[in-house]
């Protein structure tokens, strides 16, 4: 049997790039078994809302997963990431000012 990578939380990270950020001091490699990645991406659209140009950001893909023996059921999955985002909110909530992010749940597997 194969082991089954499934996402929690993907999304977006970003800062502006005047702010000299190493986003691995706020945010950990590895949390419990949940593995974290973030790689440095083109941003996705060319503006925000508010009209500031995402191109005066440093954007990152962010994504969340836990490597399981099987594939539990979304109840036990969307619980565990809620428990997960709990615990990413109080890092990203102590990241400097300017630091932006846009997540969602996604618990579908990794391919």
């Amino acid at each position: 049997m194969s082991e089954i990578p499934i996402r929690l939380l993907q999304g977006y990270l970003w800062h502006p790039q005047t702010l000299e950020l190493d986003l691995s001091q706020h945010i950990p490699a590895q949390w419990q078994d949940v593995h974290i990645m973030f790689d440095e991406i083109h941003p996705p659209f060319a503006f925000f809302e508010n009209g500031t140009l995402t191109s005066s950001q440093n954007f990152y893909q962010f994504t969340a997963l836990v490597i399981f023996p099987q594939r539990p059921s979304d109840q036990d999955l969307h619980a565990r990431a809620e428990v997960f985002s709990e615990t990413l909110n109080t890092w990203l909530e102590a990241t400097p000012a300017g630091v932006g992010w846009q997540l969602w749940e996604d618990l579908r597997p990794l391919e």
